[in-house]
Parts: structure tokens; sequence; C-alpha cells
């Protein structure tokens, strides 16, 4: 028997998609939020801040989502893309995923696939064979094959978390169900 799911799921798939949205928003329009030119090389490591200095004089907005970037990716020049002759926030790899996952967010807003989680392994696959490749041999890799990968990891990682919202739903549903009435 088919349970009708709360509209509590429908709204936490709903609040997820526009939470990425925005974020993936934010991550966009923040080159526009500064002057042409004003970040051109902000490379680093992950998990530093080592150019705080360079968003000193950014708006609130932008200078969040540099720092977020600053602390959580690269940010390497070349693996990067730019808008407004800036460079972006995250690297390209990281833009893909914060696309996929909105997509995948918003493909789960409207239409709820079934997804295992050994398909995620297969979505997550190209971007562990490009980036694994990179990081112990001399391959390099190109940033529309990194966008790419970082997407459909994206849209597998965002399906199969609302995979797991829809489940965990429908067994609250169908335990409410069984339990008798007082």
């Amino acid at each position: 028997m088919m349970m009708k799911l709360p509209h509590i799921t429908a709204r936490a798939i709903l609040l997820a998609f526009a939470v990425a949205t925005l974020w993936l928003v934010l991550i966009l329009i923040s080159p526009y939020l500064i002057p042409a030119g004003t970040l051109t090389d902000i490379s680093g490591r992950v998990g530093g801040h080592e150019n705080e200095d360079q968003f000193e004089g950014l708006n609130p907005v932008a200078h969040a989502v540099y720092w977020l970037g600053d602390a959580e990716c690269h940010q390497l020049a070349n693996r990067s893309y730019f808008l407004n002759d800036n460079q972006m926030p995250f690297c390209s790899r990281d833009l893909g995923l914060f696309a996929g996952v909105a997509l995948g967010f918003g493909i789960a807003t409207f239409y709820r696939p079934k997804v295992k989680p050994w398909l995620y392994l297969i979505a997550i696959a190209p971007l562990a064979l490009d980036g694994g490749l990179q990081a112990i041999t001399s391959y390099e890799s190109n940033n529309p094959l990194r966008l790419a990968t970082g997407v459909l990891a994206g849209v597998g990682l965002a399906l199969l978390l609302a995979e797991f919202v829809f489940v965990l739903a429908q067994d609250a549903s169908e335990a409410k169900a069984k339990k008798p009435t007082e």
C-alpha cells in the first residue's frame, strides 16, 4: 500500500533546493559585486585564510563568500573560472558540485527518482578518477572537465540525500500508521 508522505518531506526537499540555489547564485554574483580585476589570483590551500588581506575592502556579501571559499577551497587560479575579470570564490570542480547539488535538489523537488547508494558511487566515479589521476600522476585536467565531473557528483549526492529524506519520512509515516490508537 502506497502511503502519502507528509508535506514536511516536500518542504524539506524544497528548502534544500532553495538553499542550494541561493548559495550557487551568491557564488556566481560575488565576482560582480566587486570592481573588475580586484581578485586575479587568490590561490591558496584548503583550510587556510591566506587571502584575508585581499578581501578587506569587499562588500559584506562578497567578503563572506570569498572568505568561505578561502577556507574550503584551494582556489588555484588556473583551476578556477573568472567572471568580471575576478577569480571566482571556488574552483571549477567545487562550482560544479554546488551547481549539481542545486540541480539534483531541483529534480527531487518535482520528481522522485529512486536512487540507490551504489548509483551515487557511479556518479562520483568520474570525479574520483579525474581528481585521483591528477593527484598521483602528471595528468592535468581542464576546467570544463572539472566542472562536469563536479556537476555529476553533486546531482548524485543531492538525489541520494533526497532519497534518504523520502525513505525516512515513509518509514515514519508507516510506523505512525501501525501504531494502535489510544
